[in-house]
């Protein structure tokens, strides 16, 4: 994903509610979001990319959930394993949040730059591969794009307001934050190390792009107050043609460890 913004304990109704952009190339193909059927990997909802096999932003019905943005910035685009994996590995083990995060921050070279968010119904952890120290996020609402946690970025500012004054609001009403297409002014945009005209671009929460770039989905997950989780995918095309919406809502799994 490329834009994320998360409500981590703030409301009783929704103990989380995550919202974000997907952007990506067009041409890189891509299952919906839908349960797994895959073996080893029951109750896993998630979006799958058919490319490298992983997959960015994902739940699972015994409350393990897990997101994960790239770094755009000069010197992050390094290592070879697909970044999919990282989400995907933890979604299917059993690892507490904190022993899942704490090797990789020696790992981290083996990978392109990423920020990862991994939780289960007690806590919540990220990791910034370039600070390569994994710490946990108290209760609040945070946001995240291709820099650090709650950075700057104008369409991350927003972004996580919004959210934080709304934590309750139906899913169609925050899905549609996702909607916006303003481009901001070039005096606000940070300095990535890409072109002025992609830097531009890519300020806008809802990329349109081009026909061969720009926002994928925008998704919805919530993790509810009786334990059942729920995820809403809305897909969109070259430059922002809608494609289609799936809406899950899975039953708790609270036998099993979580």
């Amino acid at each position: 994903m490329c834009l994320i913004a998360l409500a981590w304990q703030v409301a009783a109704d929704y103990p989380l509610t995550l919202i974000g952009n997907r952007d990506e190339f067009h041409q890189r193909p891509t299952r919906p979001a839908q349960p797994w059927q895959e073996e080893g990997m029951p109750g896993l909802l998630a979006g799958k990319d058919l490319e490298a096999g992983g997959t960015w932003l994902g739940i699972t019905r015994r409350g393990r959930f897990a997101a994960l943005t790239n770094i755009r910035t000069p010197g992050a685009m390094r290592g070879a394993l697909s970044r999919g994996k990282l989400v995907l590995d933890y979604l299917t083990t059993d690892s507490t949040p904190e022993d899942y995060l704490t090797p990789l921050s020696t790992q981290a070279g083996d990978y392109a730059g990423f920020n990862l968010l991994v939780g289960d119904r007690k806590s919540l952890w990220y990791l910034n591969s370039l600070e390569g120290k994994p710490r946990p996020l108290p209760p609040g609402v945070y946001g995240l794009s291709n820099a650090e946690l709650d950075s700057n970025w104008p369409k991350l500012t927003k972004l996580r307001e919004q959210l934080a004054a709304q934590p309750l609001a139906p899913a169609e009403q925050l899905l549609a934050l996702l909607h916006d297409d303003h481009i901001y002014a070039d005096a606000l945009l940070p300095e990535t190390g890409v072109n002025p005209d992609l830097e531009r671009m890519l300020s806008a929460a809802f990329i349109r792009g081009n026909q061969d770039y720009g926002t994928r989905a925008s998704s919805l997950l919530r993790l509810h107050a009786n334990n059942d989780v729920e995820l809403v995918e809305q897909r969109f095309g070259p430059l922002g043609e809608a494609e289609g919406e799936s809406r899950w809502r899975l039953a708790a799994e609270i036998s099993a460890p979580a």
